[in-house]
């Protein structure tokens, strides 16, 4: 038989702090692991922030980058696409390693039609950047869980909406020089430097930055992992708790 169809879901609803954290506790994959522990739980990135994200859970976990083919299809919504790329990631892990829990998560900014994810180069940068000034575009991120044992596989989206103020060019153009954006989608960090063309949210915070906690949170409870933090596990910046979980 084969495995379980996924169960899809959509939830709507400036710096990266909040309230103390517990240490991370991770390790990397390296080429000669065959397989993780059983109930070990794989995070499928290698984004710093990701793994600074999910350690504030409290879980251990191991890290294994995921090599994929990120090339979205021609028409996709922004949902169907951080869904399939976070699907791509899980199975991309699990091809490799014969027990464990893998989560990976893939995120976007939406507008005016187009997904944009991280820029080319610098001038595709300014050009992202400057579509976005005085507007509010959306951020999806696709979080998906995949038990590779038994191949029982969950997934999810979370959108986010950022108001971004007018900046001019000159500030842009000096926020791109810090190189703070190259690698992110819609080429800005709302937890770093980026965070200053931000007037608000609506929505996760966290889902912005890369890693919707309220939503793994919950998925991880589901697959029957006990999650160690205290108090909310989803934050805005300062400590609030994500509107999200006020909503539940």
């Amino acid at each position: 038989a084969g495995a379980p169809a996924p169960r899809d879901a959509v939830a709507s609803n400036n710096r990266l702090s909040g309230p103390t954290r517990a240490a991370p506790r991770f390790t990397t994959l390296t080429d000669t692991d065959s397989s993780a522990p059983p109930s070990q739980i794989i995070l499928a990135s290698g984004s710093p922030r990701r793994r600074t994200l999910l350690a504030w859970l409290g879980v251990a976990f191991n890290v294994a980058s995921a090599d994929i083919d990120e090339t979205i299809a021609p028409g996709a919504t922004p949902k169907a696409a951080v869904l399939e790329l976070a699907e791509r990631k899980a199975r991309a892990i699990a091809a490799d390693n014969r027990s464990g829990l893998i989560i990976a998560a893939d995120t976007v900014v939406a507008f005016d039609c187009d997904i944009l994810g991280k820029p080319a180069d610098d001038a595709a940068a300014l050009g992202m950047l400057q579509r976005l000034r005085g507007q509010a575009p959306e951020v999806w991120t696709g979080v998906a869980l995949l038990d590779a044992a038994g191949g029982r596989f969950e997934r999810a989206a979370v959108r986010s909406v950022v108001h971004m103020r007018a900046a001019s060019d000159a500030a842009l153009r000096e926020y791109i020089a810090t190189g703070e954006g190259r690698d992110k989608a819609g080429a800005y960090a709302i937890q770093g430097g980026g965070g200053e063309f931000v007037t608000r949210v609506e929505g996760c915070w966290l889902n912005v930055v890369g890693l919707p906690l309220c939503e793994v949170a919950a998925r991880l409870t589901e697959f029957g992992v006990a999650i160690p933090a205290t108090g909310p596990v989803c934050t805005l910046p300062g400590g609030a708790v994500c509107p999200r979980l006020k909503a539940d």
